[in-house]
This record gives structure tokens, sequence and C-alpha cells, in this order.
């Protein structure tokens, strides 16, 4: 205790110099738990976006289904079979047929997927409810992404083209009778929806679906012949590899920044012990050993970081419960990366993130503090009392 309350008193008897030392490492601290809270709220609010607009609790891919190769969305699709049906019943899955179409909003043409959804779903949080409907013509349901891109509202009317499971072109007028605000660009860019009772009628592909939606409730996958189950860890991982590989980013910065404040609590490690050399000469002439004299100049440096953490504590906590609260907001050219984000993030910082943070750069701040101690070791009271080191 005594060790302490010296190092202590030594520490704010270097003035200036210590509380330099101490806002560069506290500014440290507030930067990595800042940084490292919003990529975790991120990741958290992606993931439960993600799990409520597009895969629920899994999906089952038809076994010739690709996302990432349009050119198998001809043959991906099976059919719904009894056994399959009976789940569909129990609201434990909901079926989806993609078919690639083309649009002509203003005489203008896009290449779209349309995709079939059951209006009475309840798996998803898509408002597929506005799909039931008694029109002549096709009922569509867009994102607003895709009616930003596109020019287009509710109650405006477009050209479908699509091919059929003969290989026949058809065509018939749609109306967009939905716009829908979502967090997840994967179900809105380049997508229109319709009722899929619709869509079997149009492409003559009665009873058949390309994707099988999970509840999220539900707890076993079962095993259908001709059906691949993905489950969130694979649907999730490209998400995951996403914010790792952001946090490996912004581990440089953190590199940098506690190199920065390493290196001036070294320099001030190494100033100390070439100016207090008569006070080191003291100790040891006193009756202290070379380890208790360590120990004391390593306490110094490490007290830095405890200090640190407090002065971070002052202004820190009100600025991330702040930012927490009001969340940060993300940039509207987000949403053409294709990335599940929404225009506020909100930071999640965990208590495990803040006593990491504390715990890597109070060893690491002990480390350093420790490596110019040892010239003490080769001391001599007598020379160390004339100012003297060997």
């Amino acid at each position: 205790m005594l060790g302490f309350k010296l190092a202590y008193r030594n520490l704010i008897g270097a003035g200036l110099r210590t509380w330099l030392n101490v806002i560069v490492l506290s500014f440290s601290f507030v930067v990595i738990i800042w940084h490292k809270g919003l990529l975790e709220g991120w990741n958290q609010q992606a993931r439960k976006d993600m799990i409520a607009w597009q895969i629920g609790g899994g999906v089952y891919w038809h076994e010739n289904y690709d996302p990432y190769d349009p050119f198998t969305l001809q043959d991906s699709h099976g059919k719904i079979t009894s056994q399959i049906q009976n789940e569909i019943a129990q609201d434990k899955l909901t079926p989806i047929l993609i078919e690639q179409a083309i649009i002509y909003p203003d005489g203008r043409m896009q290449s779209v997927l349309m995709k079939g959804i059951d209006p009475r779903q309840t798996i998803l949080e898509l408002p597929s409810t506005r799909l039931y409907s008694d029109i002549e013509e096709v009922p569509v349901m867009i994102g607003s992404r895709m009616a930003k891109n596109n020019r287009l509202e509710v109650g405006d009317f477009v050209t479908v083209r699509w091919r059929d499971a003969n290989g026949v072109f058809d065509a018939a007028e749609a109306k967009i009778v939905k716009i829908f605000k979502s967090n997840v660009p994967a179900i809105d860019n380049g997508q229109i929806w319709i009722p899929i009772e619709r869509l079997w009628t149009m492409t003559k592909l009665n009873n058949e679906a390309t994707i099988l939606i999970v509840n999220r409730d539900y707890v076993k996958a079962n095993t259908f012949n001709g059906w691949n189950f993905k489950d969130h860890d694979f649907l999730l991982a490209e998400m995951d590899q996403i914010i790792h590989q952001k946090s490996v980013g912004g581990s440089i910065l953190y590199v940098i920044l506690l190199f920065l404040a390493m290196l001036a609590i070294f320099d001030t490690q190494v100033l100390s012990i070439f100016r207090r050399q008569k006070e080191i000469g003291t100790h040891l002439a006193l009756g202290m050993t070379r380890g208790q004299v360590i120990k004391l100049f390593t306490i110094e440096g490490a007290m830095h970081s405890v200090l640190a953490a407090i002065v971070a504590a002052i202004y820190g906590i009100p600025l991330l419960s702040i930012q927490a609260i009001r969340g940060f907001s993300i940039p509207i050219a987000t949403d053409d990366y294709g990335l599940a984000s929404a225009e506020r993030i909100f930071p999640n910082y965990s208590a495990a993130l803040v006593i990491g943070t504390i715990l890597i750069v109070l060893i690491t701040a002990t480390i350093v503090s420790y490596l110019p101690t040892r010239k003490i070791a080769k001391m001599k009271p007598t020379e160390a009392l004339k100012g003297k080191i060997q």
C-alpha cells in the first residue's frame, strides 16, 4: 500500500508531464470503446433486421438454387410436398417462388427478381397482407429503394414481362399497391413482390417454391428431399465477415493510439530514472531492495492507465451515453453497398468491452513501464547518490 501511495505522490508531483500522458491515454480508451461499441451495435442491429425481414429462423434452399448465379433460377424450384404443406399450415414455413422478369417503368427497361409470397404469412416482417387484392392487374409490392430508383409511387402502373415454365414469354400490367421501408437492401433492390398464387398461375409452376423461410420459433429443422437447410451461421456469415474486417481495420487505429501513448510513458520512465538517480540511490541506501525500487517505478508507469481510465470516464461516459441514446447517422450512400444498415446505428457498450479495454491498456502500460526500470538493477547506491549510472 505504501508503494502505491508513494507512486501516486510522485505522479502528481510530476505535474504537466503526467497529465499529458494521461490525456493521450484516456483518448485511446474512449476511441477504442466507441469504435468497438459502434461495430457491435451495427452487427446486432443488422442481424436482428435480417432475421426479421429476410431469413427468419433459417431458410431451405432448393438443391439447385444459388443466389449468386441468376442462371440457376430457371431450374431452382421444387414441388411443395404434403410434408412441407403440413409445416406451412402450422405456420412453421412460408414458401417463396423466385423468377426473373423485366419491368418497364415509364418506358424504361429494368431487370428484376419477381418473388411470390403468401399474403397470409406472418414469419417475415414484410407487409404481405397488402397484396390481398381483387384488381385485374398484378398487385405488386416494392421497397422504398426500388421505388426511388425507378421513380415509382403507390398507384402507378408498370408492364411486367416474364417467361413461364414452357419458356414462353408473357406480359401483364401490374399496379404498385404498397411501398415498404426496410433496413435490409437484399429484399428491396431490384425486386418486386406479388402473391405467390398469382405467380404460380403466371409461370405455370403450380405449388412450387424456390426457398422456404423457417419460423423464428422453429427449434428443429426437418429434412426435406431436394432441399438444403441454411442456418443463421451460414446466412449471416457474410455480415459477420464484414464486421470482422471492419474490426481488424479499426485495430490499426487502436495500435497507433496505444503506441503513441505507450511511447510517451516509456520516454517518461526513462527520463524519470535519469533525473531521479539520487532519489533511487537514497531508497537503496535506506534499505529498499532493487526489486522494491523497480516495483515502485513500474507502479508509477502503470498508474498512468488508472488515471487515464478515470479521466476517460469523466468525459467519455457522457459522450458515449449521448451517442448510445441518439445513435450514429449513417450516410445514405451505404444503401448502395447492399448491407443491412439502419439510418441510425446505436452503439452497444458491453461491460466485457469496457473491462477488456481497461485490462489491455493496463497490462500494456505495466509492461512498457517495467522495461526502462531494469536499468535500476545495475545501479550501485553510492554511484546513484552521486548521480552516475553505469
